[in-house]
């Protein structure tokens, strides 16, 4: 029973943080067309700064999860099965993951400049940037479900 409700809390901090990994990039977008709107974007800078502050804590409970889930078994293995023994593919999906992070901090360093006054990539560059943790995504999902490796 516990291992489920591990899972469960694991699951739904990585779709909440996963929110925040597409969410932010789109007002990464918003700022870059407000223009000379200084109301707008100051609006929409704190806007980002609340939604990445809340993307981190999300992160780090999903972490905690996931590690329990990774480790549980050391401390109570009748209860926790051993989900990861001998698997590669959770070696390429936590590769996927911090990719995913490393995405999450630079779009966070992005809204930092654009806070301090910094000009940030075109707005069409940044629309496909957006597209890039989806893809990631898509390879977490596959690798959790087919555990191909």
């Amino acid at each position: 029973m516990a291992y489920l409700w591990t899972k469960t809390f694991h699951l739904l901090f990585v779709m909440a943080w996963m929110a925040t990994v597409f969410y932010l990039p789109r007002i990464l977008v918003n700022i870059a067309e407000a223009g000379d709107a200084p109301a707008v974007r100051d609006r929409l800078v704190l806007m980002g700064r609340r939604l990445y502050r809340f993307g981190h804590m999300m992160f780090g409970f999903a972490v905690a999860f996931g590690a329990l889930l990774f480790i549980g078994h050391y401390f109570s293995a009748d209860l926790w099965p051993d989900v990861v023994a001998g698997r590669a593919w959770m070696h390429a999906k936590l590769g996927l993951v911090a990719l995913l992070l490393i995405y999450f901090i630079a779009c966070g360093r992005m809204l930092k400049r654009a806070a301090s006054g910094g000009a940030l990539p075109a707005s069409t560059t940044l629309r496909w940037l957006n597209e890039l943790p989806l893809l990631l995504l898509v390879g977490v999902i596959y690798l959790v479900l087919a555990k191909p490796f």
